[in-house]
This record gives C-alpha cells, sequence and structure tokens, in this order.
C-alpha cells in the first residue's frame, strides 16, 4: 500500500528501512500466532483497530492528519476493505494452522499470483519470461503445500487441520494479489495515507460482523498479544512506506524474502517448529521466481520510459 518512489536516492536507507519493516510484520505474526486458535475475525479486528494509533500518531508528527481521510472513492476503498479483510481473516486462519515458516512462506504465491490476475482482469502483456517464472514459483508452491495436501500420510486429525491451513493461506494470498491490484488503482488518485487509514478503519467495521458468528472471551495473555499484533502491523506499514519513499520498489521489494529466515529463526525459538525440506526447497523456487519477476519488472519499467522519451511529441 504505497506509491512508487519519486526521485528516490538512498537505496541503503530504503533497503534498511523494509528489513525493518519485516521484522515488525514477523513480530505481528509471532504475536497472532502465539495467542492460540481465536476466531479470524476477531483477530482481524485486533489487528486492524489497534493500527490504527501508530498511524494517527506518525500522521499527526507529520500534520498530514487533517487531510489523510479526504478521499473522492469512497467506493473504491471499501471494496479494497473488503477484499483485505477476507484476505487478513484466511491468512490468519492459516497462521493458526500451520508452522511459522510455512505460513509465511505460502504468502508468497501473492506476487506469483498478482502477475496472472494482472493478465486476466486488466488485459495486461505478460510475456513468456514472466510466466515461465510464474509457472515455477507455483511449482515451489506446490512442493511447500504437497506434504499437508497428501493426506494418506496421516491417519490422525493434525493432517486434515494442517491441509485446511494450506488451502487457507492460497485462498488468502490470491484475495491479497486482488487487493493489490485495487491498491494499484487507488493510489492513481490517493494518497497513501488515505488508503492505509480507510482499509484499517473499514477492516475494523467489517470485522465486527464477524461477531455473531462466535467471538470468544480471552485472558489478558491473549489480549495484550493481539493489541501488540496490532500496534505491530501499524509500525510496520509506516515503515514499510518510509522504505518506498527512499528506494526504488524494485532495490527494495525483494528484501521481503529475509522473513522465511527471520520466520525459521523464531518459529524454532518461540513455537519449537523445525522447515522441513520441503519447506526450505519449495521456499528456494518461489523466492527465485518472486526475484526474477520483480528485476523483470524493473527492466519493463526502464524500457517503457526510455520509450515514452523517445517517442516524438503529438
Amino acid at each position: 500500500m504505497h506509491q512508487g518512489s519519486q526521485g528516490a536516492s538512498s537505496p541503503l536507507v530504503g533497503i534498511a528501512l523494509k528489513v525493518v519493516s519485516v521484522a515488525v510484520f514477523v513480530g505481528m505474526s509471532t504475536a497472532i500466532k502465539a495467542t492460540g486458535e481465536v476466531p479470524a475475525g476477531q483477530i482481524v479486528f485486533y489487528r486492524s483497530f489497534f493500527a490504527i494509533f501508530p498511524i494517527l500518531l506518525f500522521l499527526a508528527f507529520r500534520r498530514e492528519l487533517g487531510t489523510a481521510f479526504v478521499t473522492r472513492r469512497p467506493f473504491g476503498h471499501i471494496m479494497r476493505g473488503l477484499v483485505g479483510v477476507m484476505a487478513m481473516g484466511f491468512g490468519f486462519f492459516a497462521l493458526t494452522q500451520l508452522p511459522l515458516p510455512e505460513a509465511i512462506t505460502l504468502n508468497y504465491a501473492q506476487p506469483l499470483l498478482v502477475v496472472v490476475f494482472s493478465a486476466l482482469f486488466l488485459g495486461e502483456n505478460v510475456r513468456m519470461y514472466r510466466w515461465t517464472a510464474v509457472a515455477i514459483g507455483l511449482i515451489g508452491v506446490v512442493i511447500v503445500s504437497w506434504p499437508k495436501l497428501t493426506l494418506f500420510t496421516s491417519g490422525a486429525g493434525l493432517g486434515d487441520k494442517a491441509a485446511i491451513g494450506v488451502v487457507a493461506a492460497l485462498v488468502s494470498a490470491s484475495l491479497s494479489a486482488i487487493a493489490m491490484l485495487l491498491v494499484r488503482n487507488l493510489v492513481h488518485t490517493e494518497r497513501t495515507a488515505t488508503i492505509v487509514l480507510w482499509f484499517s478503519l473499514s477492516a475494523s467495521a467489517m470485522a465486527l460482523f464477524t461477531i455473531p458468528f462466535g467471538w470468544q472471551s480471552l485472558s489478558w495473555q491473549q489480549t495484550a498479544l493481539l493489541v501488540t499484533g496490532g500496534v505491530c502491523g501499524g509500525i510496520a506499514q509506516l515503515f514499510m512506506t518510509e522504505a518506498y519513499r527512499h528506494a526504488e520498489a524494485s532495490t527494495v521489494a525483494p528484501f521481503e524474502y529475509t522473513s522465511l529466515i527471520l520466520g525459521i529463526i523464531v518459529g524454532y525459538f518461540v513455537f519449537g517448529d523445525l522447515p522441513t525440506i520441503h519447506t526450505l526447497v519449495g521456499g528456494a523456487i518461489v523466492i527465485g521466481a518472486g526475484i526474477f519477476i520483480i528485476l523483470r519488472e524493473r527492466r519493463l519499467g526502464i524500457e517503457r520510459k526510455a520509450a515514452k522519451k523517445a517517442a516524438p511529441p503529438q
């Protein structure tokens, strides 16, 4: 949820901010996973509502609070909020069902699916190189998922539970990809702060509609963890936005994949999760495909700019 950096000239600062953002997002996921099996809608509410406070403080510091809510496209924000809430709900449910490294790795399907949906829904011209990268990346996703989806190896309920978690993670990645297309459309006319605030507010409001489906009473430890997760989400969003102000997207985006390393470390020391060989091999394939797509996008962007400069004035 950021606009492209215009004239970004501090790549090392941008990379550092991105790595901090990723670390705080992993902290958010850790706090949420540590709460146990809390209903997804309840998690979405805490994640969205308590993210608003650090964002408001930041905007007040920047003296941008007065105009942050102003928009000409409320329906666009509501649609983005609806898709985003569903994506978060499925993602948080997957987080409660899967080891942390696997939940993080399966989320890497999102940028691959953005390419697919851009071609299907927006008519974007995707050439063979990117289609090949997407296909290879999705093979990596299958490698990560396969042990969980092969239920014949597990007669116990754990296998079924893990399989449902994998499906939820992939549905979340698909919905996140659609949300990203909606954000791409919004950034043409809307400020970053407006998109972030409208999303947090609309997600908080929509999550309240899940109360009739059964929220549970929380211990003070669970409440503290969910509030921490929400605040971390808001802080991480701010660091990510600032990262893209200091460096080009193609420079910063590959560092998203440091989350797998952090996820493996945190998963082992906090939850006792060891990554499987499928997670490591599949994750490496998905990361490689994702970085190729990022670099390809950068090259195509440079070519488009060069073509525009070379074109005769109309």
